[in-house]
């Protein structure tokens, strides 16, 4: 059976999901909200969210920097569809892109110096070459910008029964958490001289990752 192209493979997933996607989500993708009180958005700063979904992180930065300037890229168009009509609502001005997370710069979302802050919320465990789409993050930061990574970590403080229970529920929704995440950050912040740090959120149920373009 030939593969389903990934853009493609997002829409039929979520094609009737995203009308409960973060009704739903709150309940294990824990760290959002956490990165989101971390961003420290400079006045009028730009921010994009790489796999911003239907939209409900970008709001939430929104309520705590209003003033800055958003974007949102996803592969998905059903996705996109519900964060642009949530956003139309709520009188907010975000500009949503689709796209490849792992394949973008930022001059083509029309923020030519870089962005200031950068973040990938739970979207690296369902992107295939999801390396592409931390070099891509990293080369779009402007000088000084920050790039947060949460995600699912290897429930490494957690009981031994807990990780394949949950790897393998995540799977049913073409989630994979990945083992090297941290060390491929590292690795690829080291390439330009940036800082990374990684914080365990919940034992190891997830990974907060910060890189810092000095």
């Amino acid at each position: 059976m030939a593969a389903i192209p990934h853009a493609a493979l997002m829409d039929r997933t979520y094609r009737y999901q995203r009308h409960v996607y973060d009704l739903t989500r709150k309940y294990y993708l824990f760290g959002r909200d956490r990165l989101i009180e971390g961003l420290d958005v400079p006045r009028g700063g730009s921010v994009l969210e790489l796999g911003c979904g239907a939209g409900r992180n970008l709001f939430a930065v929104a309520g705590r920097w209003p003033d800055a300037r958003l974007t949102g890229l996803d592969i998905s168009a059903e996705m996109l569809a519900t964060a642009e009509a949530s956003a139309r609502r709520r009188g907010l001005d975000v500009t949503f892109v689709q796209g490849d997370a792992g394949d973008f710069d930022a001059a083509g979302l029309g923020c030519e110096t870089g962005f200031d802050r950068i973040f990938v919320s739970y979207a690296l465990s369902m992107i295939p070459q999801w390396e592409r789409t931390v070099r891509s993050a990293l080369n779009a930061l402007a000088p000084g910008g920050l790039l947060h990574i949460v995600d699912f970590g290897q429930q490494e403080n957690l009981p031994a029964w807990f990780r394949p229970a949950l790897f393998i529920w995540l799977s049913r929704f073409h989630v994979n958490p990945r083992e090297t995440l941290f060390d491929e950050v590292g690795r690829q912040a080291a390439e330009r001289d940036m800082t990374v740090r990684c914080d365990s959120v919940f034992r190891g149920y997830a990974w907060h990752i910060t890189v810092s373009s000095l």
